[in-house]
């Protein structure tokens, strides 16, 4: 089976590595304030169970 090649514009990223840098670190701020809101709830939830 001959291999199949995909187009140069598929191999080849469409986006500016600016745009994928902001990407990423939209996804890494993301992560972090997933991971604070979570730790602030647990915080809350332990002051709350020592009442």
């Amino acid at each position: 089976m001959a291999e199949r090649r995909f187009p140069h514009l598929v191999r080849e990223s469409v986006l500016p590595s600016s745009c994928i840098r902001e990407l990423t670190m939209a996804d890494v701020a993301f992560v972090v304030t997933t991971i604070a809101v979570f730790a602030l709830v647990a915080f809350i939830a332990k002051g709350v169970a020592k009442l």
